[in-house]
């Protein structure tokens, strides 16, 4: 459930309530009996590991799994040199024959 934080228009008094999201908001201070009024603030966010900065995909000394995608970068050896089969060479003679 997330803690909502209310603010008296009055006394200015805050005041933290765990409430569901279905819960009516809190209308009147408990202090002085003001008008009370929601506080919006920034949301603590933590991106925790790699990959969350531009610089993290650039760095050219990890030996981690490469990041692209593409058969090119993935399969090297089948794309740098194509798929040779034996050649066959066939010899053809041409037999002269006189008829006399």
């Amino acid at each position: 459930m997330p803690t909502y934080e209310y603010e008296c228009q009055a006394c200015h008094q805050r005041v933290e309530v765990v409430q569901r999201f279905t819960d009516p908001a809190l209308t009147l201070c408990e202090h002085c009996g003001g008008e009370l009024r929601k506080v919006f603030s920034a949301v603590g966010v933590v991106f925790k590991g790699s990959g969350f900065y531009k610089t993290d995909s650039r760095s050219a000394d990890k030996t981690s799994t490469p990041t692209s995608t593409t058969p090119a970068a993935t399969n090297t050896e089948s794309s740098a040199t194509p798929a040779t089969t034996p050649a066959t060479t066939s010899t053809t003679t041409t037999s002269s024959t006189t008829s006399d």
